[in-house]
């Protein structure tokens, strides 16, 4: 073997899905032998990264077989018809366990797939796995490890869905965000990360019961996060009095913005140096393609919405803090010992709120929101970094989201892109929207990427 290929195949490798249907429908590949090429991928880091809790190897390949059959005979069921999907350990699935990342769960199983789920097999995709999740999706870690440096954390609460689509051991995964659950280790892992817009995506049968949860997509590639997206939309709808996910069938081609702005969010503090310089070189390289970029420095409405969302990581903390109350109060009384140190702090802070404390963070964030909207009569969506750096060291913490946490508070669309690199680990640009504005950001950062790359 030539140390290329030694070195090849020790870097992740993003699978992408779509991009094989034209062989698929000539009969030169198959879902089955995609699959295959997926399990060898498994194979050769599942040891490393631990990015799974449970696995069906035999329904994927029943699954697999299935669809390959559907290609041959010219009737896929969908453009996911056949591709290698991971789901989060917090969302339902009749055939493996939901372990929602806490011993308190350990095999516990729902005999039902989540309204998603359903979704996706009913669009003919296959599921191979749980992946990894922190503690009910929240704070702690549970051992899985960044491709890129195995010292490293992956990011979360999907740690496991953005590790598996960064080894191309599936095309895509579902992640859910809160905070920075999907944006924050899409960017750690180097693929594509798509939260989308608050409710747009049926969320019935996912662990996440909270007001600002989204479904999310961790992708190899931009066509692929919307693909998934759409088919659980169209099959799904989105929660219960949400309209669901607007769009097209496909992914929305590139489009030029007009004019953009650049937020700073609570995380330009923290950014580190490198980070930094690759948002000037973006703003430059966008000025230079005819883009206009609207800074906070010479902006007023720009300003004030970076001012709005300035203590979105308190806000947004304090606000899960109250509604997550219910389950850990009845956790505590199950198995004090298996719940985290984290979780219950995160119960003492619930239990020192009361409902007027909750009134007035929920007025404060409806606030919020109407200063940032006001932002769609002047751009066509914004752009900032996807984390302050790099995935830190170490793997007791899931690193920081200050710059994820702002879509959340918003409710609006984000887009994390795998453009940058800094002392040769991943950093993903951000690409925000508006409410209900899903298909119109991904036009923008499709363009976006197409421009910069």
């Amino acid at each position: 073997m030539s140390v290329l290929a030694a070195e090849i195949e020790t870097r992740p490798l993003l699978r992408p899905f779509l991009a094989a249907q034209a062989q698929f429908a000539a009969g030169s590949d198959s879902p089955r032998a995609f699959l295959e090429r997926c399990l060898q991928a498994c194979d050769a880091w599942e040891p490393k990264i631990g990015a799974f809790v449970n696995v069906n190897v035999a329904g994927a390949r029943a699954a697999a077989d299935a669809s390959t059959q559907r290609w041959r005979d010219g009737r896929p069921l969908s453009a996911i018809d056949g591709m290698p999907l991971g789901i989060k350990d917090i969302i339902e699935t009749i055939d493996m366990p939901t372990e929602n990342g806490s011993p308190l769960y350990v095999g516990w199983r729902s005999d039902r797939d989540a309204a998603s789920v359903v979704a996706l097999r009913e669009a003919g995709a296959v599921i191979l796995a749980k992946t990894v999740t922190t503690e009910f999706a929240a704070r702690e870690p549970r051992g899985t490890r960044n491709p890129w440096d195995l010292s490293r954390t992956p990011g979360g609460s999907s740690s496991g869905s953005a590790a598996a689509v960064a080894t191309g051991m599936v095309s895509a995964a579902l992640g859910t965000q809160v905070l920075g659950s999907t944006i924050r280790p899409a960017s750690f892992c180097g693929c594509y990360g798509f939260k989308p817009t608050l409710g747009a995506l049926n969320r019935g049968g996912s662990h996440d019961n909270l007001s600002q949860s989204c479904t999310g997509m961790l992708a190899a590639d931009l066509g692929d996060a919307w693909q998934v997206a759409r088919e659980i939309a169209v099959r799904a709808g989105g929660d219960p009095g949400y309209p669901g996910l607007n769009g097209p069938d496909q992914a929305p081609p590139p489009h030029q913005p007009q004019r953009l702005a650049a937020l700073e969010t609570p995380g330009w503090r923290v950014a580190e140096p490198g980070a930094r310089q690759h948002m000037a070189e973006t703003i430059a390289r966008l000025t230079a393609a005819g883009v206009e970029v609207l800074t906070r420095a010479g902006n007023d409405k720009v300003a004030a919405a970076d001012e709005a969302i300035a203590d979105a990581n308190s806000i947004s903390g304090r606000i899960n803090d109250w509604e997550g109350r219910w389950p850990l109060n009845t956790y505590r009384d199950r198995d004090v010992g298996k719940l985290s140190t984290p979780a219950r702090e995160r119960l003492a802070r619930a239990e020192a709120m009361n409902l007027d404390d909750y009134r007035a963070l929920i007025h404060q964030r409806d606030s919020i929101r109407q200063a940032y909207a006001a932002l769609a009569a002047h751009c066509d969506g914004c752009i900032t970094l996807s984390a302050p750096g790099p995935a830190p060291l170490g793997l007791a913490s899931t690193g920081d989201a200050s710059f994820a946490v702002s879509a959340s508070l918003l409710g609006v669309p984000a887009i994390s892109l795998p453009l940058f690199r800094l002392d040769g680990l991943p950093l993903g640009l951000q690409v925000m929207g508006f409410a209900h504005g899903d298909a119109a950001a991904f036009a923008a950062a499709a363009w976006i990427e197409r421009t910069l790359s």
